[in-house]
């Protein structure tokens, strides 16, 4: 089993809790995006990026003084973002970190795919962002299927916690002995299930921390995730995308 989840915007240097373990696997092609990026004016950027001034001008100086292989936090520390909140990867125990390293891949417009101690820097580039690379149209063409691939040498089950911007840089390319789980987490109105983003983000981090808590492996032992006032619905789900409604207080 292997659970994808996306990145989050919002990025933070921590050198102090844990060291990397790694680089990333893919940081040659991190390199070709980061000179890409290098050879762009700060308007362009800007409008890539879509940011205000201040984010801007945080992300060219961070961009200005990239090292791809120096003064690096672990993935997992890095984002900031409300699903890694709702994970909480900092308290985790042994075992639990222990199971994160093996199951919990990071989709990344930046760097591809990542394991949770890959040491990374901070940096802005959403997967869907519109940036022209080695004759490719966008990130999307760019990667390519180099991250289904890399997952589907590890495993037979993608459990996918990402949400569709990144899950669709891998869900195309994946080859049919790999299952690819999608978990949705909704409120039921008027016969259908409506997302909330945030919530979503909550409830992808929450199930993370839970997984690891229980040391899940297998697809059905989804089925008992109950955090957040949120059970699992046999009328809305199937074998390739599991349905998790929110009980009303």
């Amino acid at each position: 089993m292997r659970i994808i989840i996306s990145p989050a915007k919002k990025m933070r240097v921590d050198t102090d809790s844990f060291a990397p373990e790694g680089l990333p696997t893919f940081l040659p092609e991190t390199g070709r995006l980061l000179a890409a990026l290098k050879a762009m004016d700060g308007p362009a950027l800007q409008k890539l990026w879509k940011c205000n001034d201040s984010i801007a001008a945080l992300n060219l100086e961070r961009l200005a003084h990239m090292d791809l292989e120096g003064r690096l936090t672990p993935a997992l520390l890095s984002y900031e973002g409300i699903q890694y909140q709702y994970m909480a990867p900092g308290v985790f125990d042994r075992e639990q970190l222990d199971y994160v390293k093996e199951h919990l891949r990071i989709l990344s417009g930046f760097y591809g795919l990542l394991r949770p101690f890959d040491g990374v820097t901070p940096y802005r580039l959403e997967m869907a962002a519109p940036l022209k690379v080695d004759g490719h149209k966008d990130l999307y063409t760019f990667w390519g299927n180099k991250l289904a691939e890399a997952l589907a040498a590890q495993t037979d089950l993608v459990v996918n916690l990402a949400s569709k911007e990144y899950s669709k840089a891998v869900s195309p390319h994946l080859p049919s002995a790999v299952a690819f789980l999608t978990c949705t987490f909704g409120e039921e109105k008027n016969g259908k299930v409506l997302e909330k983003g945030t919530m979503c983000k909550m409830a992808r981090g929450e199930m993370v921390r839970w997984m690891a808590e229980h040391n899940i492996h297998q697809a059905e032992e989804l089925q008992a995730f109950d955090q957040l006032d949120y059970t699992f619905s046999p009328a809305y789900s199937n074998p390739q995308h599991y349905v998790f409604l929110k009980e009303e207080p």
